[in-house]
């Protein structure tokens, strides 16, 4: 399977695949709609367009999709394009492929063969089940309903004026949510306990406000409210403008969105050189995975090339920030009894391995030292496609080193032997 990308690609390209058939597109606009508060089991994928896997199940998908009709339905989500559904649902590889029934709040994974016959007949399976419920008493409808939301505390809600929304929203540096409502709205209304909780819950990440537009006409004519309730998203540091928020309206949808931002907008890690044994253990022994680079020595590659190569690294560290990954590199020879303990630097430098010290094992990165072979690389390591190698050896400890001082390296000063003609040398004796 592909893993989720932190890169999205800028078009959903789902229209394109599954529109106009019996495949319906879900979207966070649409999902809680169609799937949660329907009545009905729903067999949902969630996959991303570049997804080699997800193309080739896209026929048996529709195959599916039409057998079912009537039946069970069958939907498709984006999660390249709507990351807040993957993060919603714990999506961590393309294609997930997800059963929506009975309680729909606990959707089950779907782990049979990904053909329209395996698909159908797994679909009725669990109809089956939701319908015997039925019959005996057991429940089985799907209405999520807004039970289950750790309650709020309503002041968390910062109410907003106009003549304190500047000041309190756009002159601020903090993430607002901001709801646009009327009080005789019976949907504003059923959003006030999930707003409140969700407001609770992030207290001291983000500020989630409430304008009442029937007071304030001037707020909702700025922002275009056209219904109620509409929701406003203003980014932390400068608010350019405000964006529409799309989302779900459970306090989880709402805390997924925000945390989803949050993360989105997190400063990339820092790629730190082995200088001793404690960088090691807070980046590699303290984490779950750390990816550790050993490059050429400087005088193979001077200052420009070694830059290059730590440039790929930072990108990388950039795109799997939200992973927590530790992120650490040396140069050949530099830390050889770490090379010798996770076996790298043997086909050559710059090497890359992932090490799971806790677990006493590394994976190996056998391509170029490349953005696309490194990204590659750390998708399948994420999706669990590569079978790691037990560490025959236990990780040293590290000795002390110098720093890099970014110049280009020097090569050791020869003894010059230019003047040997001015010394004066004994003459041979030799004996007959």
């Amino acid at each position: 399977d592909a893993v989720v990308s932190s890169e999205s690609s800028g078009s959903s390209g789902i229209n394109a695949e599954y529109g106009g058939d019996a495949v319906e597109v879900l979207t966070p606009a649409n999902f809680d709609a169609k799937v949660l508060n329907d009545d009905s089991v729903w067999v949902v994928e969630f996959y991303a367009p570049w997804c080699g896997h997800c193309q080739q199940l896209t026929p048996e998908w529709k195959k599916a999709a039409k057998a079912l009709k009537g039946i069970v339905k069958v939907g498709a989500a984006d999660v390249d394009a709507h990351k807040e559904l993957g993060g919603r649902f714990g999506i961590q590889g393309f294609p997930t492929i997800k059963i929506f029934a009975g309680d729909k709040k606990k959707p089950i994974d779907y782990q049979s063969q990904r053909s329209a016959n395996a698909i159908v007949a797994e679909a009725l399976k669990h109809a089956q089940t939701v319908a015997q419920d039925r019959l005996a008493g057991r429940g089985g409808s799907g209405g999520s309903g807004s039970g289950g939301s750790k309650k709020g505390n309503p002041a968390d809600v910062i109410e907003l004026t106009s003549s304190i929304f500047d000041k309190e929203v756009l002159d601020s540096k903090d993430m607002w949510l901001v709801e646009f409502y009327a009080p005789w709205c019976g949907h504003c209304k059923k959003l006030a306990p999930e707003w409140a909780s969700a407001a609770s819950t992030l207290k001291g990440k983000a500020k989630l406000g409430a304008v009442d537009a029937t007071q304030f006409p001037d707020l909702a004519q700025r922002y275009g409210v056209r219904g109620y309730p509409t929701i406003k998203y203003f980014p932390a540091g400068a608010k350019l403008d405000a964006e529409e928020y799309d989302g779900g309206r459970s306090a989880g949808d709402i805390v997924q969105f925000v945390e989803n931002k949050l993360e989105q907008f997190a400063e990339p890690p820092e790629i730190r050189e082995l200088l001793n044994d404690d960088v090691f253990t807070e980046e590699c022994r303290e984490k779950s995975i750390c990816i550790v680079s050993i490059l050429p020595d400087i005088l193979d590659t001077g200052a420009k090339g070694r830059n290059e190569y730590l440039e790929t690294v930072k990108a990388m560290g950039d795109k799997y920030k939200k992973r927590k990954f530790g992120w650490v590199w040396s140069f050949a020879g530099e830390q050889d009894k770490l090379e010798e303990s996770l076996e790298l630097g043997g086909a050559g430098y710059p090497a890359l391995a992932a090490v799971n010290v806790k677990k006493n094992a590394v994976l190996h990165h056998r391509g170029g030292f490349s953005k696309d072979s490194i990204n590659e690389f750390l998708q399948y390591v994420i999706a669990g496609r590569i079978a790691p190698s037990v560490l025959r050896k236990e990780v040293p400890k590290l000795r002390k080193a110098t720093p890099w001082d970014g110049q280009d390296g020097q090569l050791p000063v020869e003894e010059d032997y230019s003047d040997l003609d001015d010394i004066e040398l004994e003459p041979l004796k030799t004996e007959l």
